[in-house]
């Protein structure tokens, strides 16, 4: 597989996780009213950026845009660890989403839109979302790759 089609095989497996990860918070924030999809895209505390009210569809574009970022970032390096047992991606691609998520959480602080730093539940369907996000990049770089290595 060509570098290119990698890169944008990867940028289209980021665009779905992120997808995924949207619907998921913002679906838990619907039924329980913990506030982690509005903290999802939440901008606050970004300086010029806070001073737009920008529309859902544009918030969500900046996630998307992240998570595509962040997944041709991810594959390259995956790549260049040589990682290569599928357990091992699982993890890795796991494991690095839900250090993002723990540490993008604390940023909750910074607004009052978003929920309160010491709500767990809160936290807690946060990390769920991005430990989801994580498998789903780890399942799809997996099945990527096992694909293009019998082409």
């Amino acid at each position: 597989m060509s570098r290119f089609n990698h890169l944008t095989k990867a940028a289209l497996e980021g665009l779905l996780a992120g997808i995924v990860l949207t619907f998921f918070l913002k679906l838990v924030e619907y039924l329980s009213d913990y506030k982690v999809y509005t903290l999802l895209l939440n901008v606050d505390y970004i300086p010029f950026v806070n001073q737009f009210n920008f529309p859902e569809i544009v918030e969500v574009s900046f996630h998307l845009i992240v998570s595509i970022v962040l997944s041709v970032c991810l594959s390259i390096f995956i790549g260049y660890l040589k990682i290569e047992l599928p357990n091992k991606i699982l993890f890795f691609y796991t494991g690095i989403s839900f250090l993002i998520g723990l540490l993008l959480f604390p940023t909750t602080a910074l607004s009052t839109r978003t929920p309160p730093i010491t709500s767990i539940s809160s936290l807690t369907y946060w990390l769920a979302g991005h430990v989801l996000f994580g498998l789903l990049l780890g399942v799809l770089y997996i099945k990527r790759e096992k694909f293009s290595s019998k082409s």
